[in-house]
């Protein structure tokens, strides 16, 4: 191959940038070249130690079978430890550790004691059609029974898969068609019937528009050993390392098999397994730089010792390439993943507020990064050298202290900004507007008293549930009572605002009619303290379903809603969030009137992309005003038709704020999912008029900015609210080399004022390793973390470019990545072998599911609303809800031992998993499903519904009924289980097996192929395999 690198053809010229870090990003001007090379070093000298470990198992020998020896290794070249090199070590000089490292190649057994030791790899008897999985090495070790199927708990004995090797040989199969264009519009020609019986997942035909044969080349007879980074093994060392799906590393070539096994391939449910097996229920420390969290699937206990906790703050790849061309090379998009308000353990301590009085935090005067654990003091103690741009700053008086004897303050295990990676400051008041103290926050509700809200009940459910919940508003852990004030406004065509001061006997209605101008009738008893205005404001909530009981105004209006509420806010001096409870598209004269243009003909053409854009700018305009005024607007529809969520939902985007949808809402069915919502949304800790900043140490900078946010310049991310669940997924790009020992530091600081009404800076700090080989960058990637950054990526971009780009793109980074590993990282083999680095391999089934999204499926059949709405959520999502909602849980629920505390194992999302017998769950944090087979245990239907038989339980339930039994109790507790995990309450469908709303359920059975086109895992597989091909030739 030519070493000047493959070099790339559009869509991936520099005229159409791709996504994340290789040329710009989507949307924006091409301005760096594409990172399209695999030129590079030659795989011999650049062989990854993810890849194996060395032994000292004689050459061409077996591997023994069993941990490695304890032994001291008779290489210490090699290292396969992911914490950060400590002075001046390079990361090559670390011993060889002792025993093979927990998943996704975490530190050695020296930093965790607790990891299990390695089981031996087993070779996998599971073949693919014209795929099958052999050991990593001329092994000649007998084959192992196949593994248990996924899902299974007893399948994971030992610590995590590694690098995972799949290698598709040619065959006489089915010859692949002339385009590859995945889930592409047309209906597919049905297969002949011999690859029908394969096995494939899934009951329709398979989509041939993807590639099933490979050049003709032989299989490989197995891997020569690889050498690592470090340079050949000496004689006598046979390369041998555990991993590959329940066993070893995985490699797919050898005698063509007829049958199709999915279990041979890499499965997420065995990787998630792996790791909680591994990694759960342990204390995770954050002290070594550069180490690789616990997957977010994984329930552990997090110390704050140095480093942001990852549910704060999780990477793409907690090791950066040294050089931009080196990520040009890798195409690993690297990107933090912010999530400034997380929720903590109960156990876990929360953060500690630093005040340092009229003087504020302390910064560097250079670059204004704020005092944290990555500062070097110096001089005794009388300065300090930042740790992001190197400036040698004079340390303030009241802050001086003595160095110890390996130079580090004496008091620093007693400030949480010099031994902690998250921490807050109180803000002065050169941190506030206009130099004074904010003013308390305030909630205010808008209820839209339309015609049809008044005649379905919704308005006098609001109202109850109103009096109720205001008595959970948040609070500080100190106060006894919520500080926040509430007001309340009623609309149609016009607004109505509400005097509820507490003195007052009755509550007083003044009416806008001028919608044109709005302006706040009232200031003195319109925001005002919950607790000393209860009886008034109960009264009111009584008054307003009867007092427009009678109404026969249908039509409504929108933006004069939103611009009351922020001139509201903006009257009263504070901050604050907008509850607006909205039914239909907003028709009548007034700003920001909407029409229908749910035009589905535009799909899958040039001017799709307007369907998610707002129809006005007016919306843009808004948004901005509410940033700049604090005022976040978080909007609960309730549609019976389209309302274009595109433009209507923009505000609510760009202001941190929370969407929710409720199509064809009706009180008895889904009441109690809106309840719940509210609930949960009301009770959210929160920061206001927030201001985030995204400080690096030389050498890389934030480029991109993606989530619920507005910028007005580059580096400012302005959120006028952002509560508990709101994530920024921030880009980086290199500007210089980065220092291996110095490593790469992020800061983010987010200024804010508290639900107290205080000014405040929270801190987040993270260091990561960098590297100048490829392996190392490899081995340290999330692949959880990738799949938030190209979901959010390609949301963004299909407001610029077509959906069609979009995809390609999607699909040809996924490939380059694979094949920049497979070229500079793994040894030689046969070209028919797809190889996966062991944190990547569930990369392609994630990105599958993506692709087969709602948003990026392109068919007219899918309603607009639906895919904008979907759009939206994902944008501000953190990074277990996209992991949760690309990959959803299937849960056998028959399975279920009622007297253990523990859940049934979820299963591969196929349909293959399903059984007449079962009863299985499914959820993705927006949707949950009970699928009932048709020969369920009758006892088991009667436990759970109280009813005879199958044929007796309704499916308009939405509820499951509260039956005094294990069965019923246990499931009723693996549901709220679930819901607790989730910001959005997912109303449960009961689904029975062979009816028509079975359609519906399997759309969430991702490793099939869908009604829609959308690939199967396995056609996907097919794909990427054919795309690394023609990188590599």
């Amino acid at each position: 191959m030519n070493q000047q690198g493959y070099v790339a053809t559009p869509p991936y010229s520099q005229s159409q940038p791709g996504i994340g870090g290789f040329s710009p990003g989507f949307g924006q001007p091409a301005s760096s070249p594409l990172y399209g090379h695999y030129g590079g070093p030659s795989p011999s000298s650049n062989a990854p130690h993810s890849a194996m470990l060395k032994t000292n198992v004689p050459f061409g020998s077996a591997p023994s079978i069993g941990p490695p020896p304890h032994s001291t290794h008779q290489f210490n070249q090699m290292n396969i430890q992911n914490g950060p090199s400590t002075g001046t070590q390079q990361a090559h000089r670390f011993p060889a550790p002792s025993a093979f490292s927990p998943p996704y190649s975490l530190p050695s057994q020296s930093s965790y004691p607790n990891s299990p030791p390695s089981t031996s790899t087993v070779q996998l008897a599971s073949q693919l059609g014209n795929m099958q999985l052999n050991n990593y090495g001329p092994s000649t070790a007998p084959h192992t029974p196949p593994c248990v199927p996924s899902g299974q708990p007893q399948a994971f004995q030992g610590p995590p898969p590694r690098p995972h090797q799949v290698a598709l040989s040619s065959g006489p199969q089915i010859s692949p068609p002339a385009s590859n264009n995945l889930n592409s519009q047309g209906s597919p020609p049905s297969l002949p019937p011999v690859a029908r019986q394969e096995g494939m997942p899934g009951s329709g035909p398979l989509n041939t528009n993807l590639p099933q044969q490979f050049p003709s080349e032989p299989p490989g007879p197995g891997f020569p050993p690889q050498y690592g980074n470090y340079g050949p093994p000496m004689a006598g060392a046979q390369l041998s390392y555990p991993g590959g799906l329940p066993s070893g590393p995985a490699q797919l070539a050898g005698p063509q098999q007829r049958k199709l096994d999915p279990d041979s391939i890499p499965s997420p449910i065995q990787v998630i397994e792996s790791d909680r097996v591994s990694r759960g229920g342990q204390v995770y420390a954050t002290n070594i730089r550069g180490q690789v969290p616990p997957l977010v699937t994984t329930d552990c206990v997090i110390q704050d010792q140095g480093n942001a906790s990852p549910r704060y703050l999780r990477c793409t790849t907690y090791c950066f390439p040294s050089s931009s061309d080196l990520a040009k090379q890798a195409q690993i998009p690297l990107a933090a993943i912010i999530k400034p308000f997380a929720n903590v353990l109960p156990n876990e301590t929360p953060l500690y507020v630093v005040n340092h009085g009229e003087t504020g935090p302390i910064r560097c005067n250079r670059c204004k990064a704020y005092m944290c654990p990555f500062m070097q003091f110096i001089e005794g103690g009388r300065k300090y050298q930042c740790g992001f741009c190197n400036c040698v700053n004079d340390v303030p008086p009241f802050y001086f202290q003595h160095l110890d004897h390996i130079g580090r303050r004496i008091d620093h295990y007693e400030r949480p900004e010099l031994s902690l990676g998250s921490y807050e400051y109180v803000a002065t008041l050169d941190y506030c507007k206009n130099k004074k103290s904010p003013q308390l926050p305030a909630y205010i509700f808008m209820i839209d008293v339309s015609y049809n809200n008044i005649k379905s009940g919704l308005v006098k459910l609001i109202c109850d549930e109103l009096k109720t919940v205001l008595d959970r508003l948040p609070r500080e852990k100190q106060e006894e009572t919520s500080s926040i004030r509430v007001g309340f406004v009623t609309y149609n065509k016009v607004l109505h605002f509400f005097n509820v001061k507490s003195n007052l006997a009755q509550p007083q209605m003044m009416v806008v009619t001028d919608v044109g101008e709005v302006f706040v009738p009232l200031l003195d008893g319109f925001l005002v303290n919950f607790q000393e205005s209860r009886s008034v404001i109960h009264n009111l909530l009584d008054q307003i379903p009867e007092m427009f009981t009678d109404t026969n105004e249908s039509e409504t209006v929108f933006a004069p809603v939103i611009q009351a509420g922020m001139e509201a806010l903006k009257a009263a001096e504070c901050a604050g969030k907008l509850f607006i409870f909205h039914a239909s598209l907003p028709t009548a004269e007034a700003p920001g009137k909407l029409k229908s243009r749910d035009d589905r003909k535009l799909v899958n053409t040039e001017k799709e992309k307007t369907l998610f854009q707002p129809q006005t700018n007016i919306y843009e305009t808004l948004a901005s005003d509410c940033v700049a005024n604090g005022c976040c607007v978080d909007l609960f529809l309730f549609p019976n038709q389209y309302v274009d969520v595109a433009s209507m939902g923009l505000v609510t985007l760009h202001t941190g704020g929370t969407l929710y949808k409720y199509s064809n809402f009706q009180v008895q069915s889904d009441g109690q999912q809106f309840l719940s919502d509210l609930r949960k949304n009301i009770e959210k800790q929160m920061g206001f008029d927030a201001i985030m900043r995204v400080r690096t140490s030389t050498g890389f900078r934030a480029t991109d900015f993606l989530g619920a946010i507005y910028m007005n310049n580059t580096t400012d991310v302005e959120m006028a609210g952002i509560d508990c669940d709101k994530a920024v997924t921030v880009e980086f790009k290199h500007d210089d080399k980065l220092n291996e020992d110095s490593g790469a530091l992020i800061q983010c600081a987010v200024l804010y004022t508290s639900i107290s009404g205080q000014r405040r800076l929270r801190v987040h700090n993270i260091g990561l390793n960098c590297s100048s080989q490829l392996a190392d960058v490899y081995k340290s990637c999330e692949t959880d973390s990738l799949i938030n950054f190209f979901a959010k990526s390609a949301y963004k971009a299909i407001l610029s470019q077509p959906l069609k780009t979009v995809r390609e793109i999607l699909v040809n980074q996924t490939a380059r990545m694979l094949a920049c590993y497979r070229k500079n990282c793994a040894s030689p083999s046969a070209v028919s072998q797809l190889i996966l680095p062991d944190a990547m391999k569930v990369l392609p089934v994630y990105m599958n599911c993506l692709l087969k999204s709602s948003v990026l499926m392109g068919k007219p059949e899918i309603p607009t609303d639906e895919r904008t709405f979907h759009r939206q959520l994902v944008m501000s999502m953190d990074v277990a809800s996209t992991q949760f909602l690309f990959y959803p849980q299937l849960v056998p629920i028959h399975t279920m031992d009622v007297n253990s505390d523990t859940f049934p194992s979820a299963v591969r999302c196929s349909e293959e998993r399903l059984s007449e017998g079962g009863v299985f769950l499914l959820a993705n944090g927006l949707h949950m499903f009970l699928w009932l087979g048709v020969s369920a245990l009758p006892e088991f239907i009667q436990g759970i519904f109280n009813v005879p038989s199958f044929a007796h339980v309704s499916t308009e339930v939405t509820l499951l009924p509260e039956v005094d039994n294990v069965y019923s109790t246990k499931l009723r507790s693996m549901i709220e289980h679930l819901q607790s995990k989730t910001p959005y309450t997912m109303k449960i469908l009961i689904v029975k097996q062979r009816e028509q709303p079975e359609m519906a359920f399997k759309q969430f059975l991702v490793e099939d192929k869908n009604i829609y086109g959308g690939a199967s895992y396995v056609d996907f597989l097919c794909c990427i395999h054919k795309e690394i091909c023609q990188l590599l030739s």
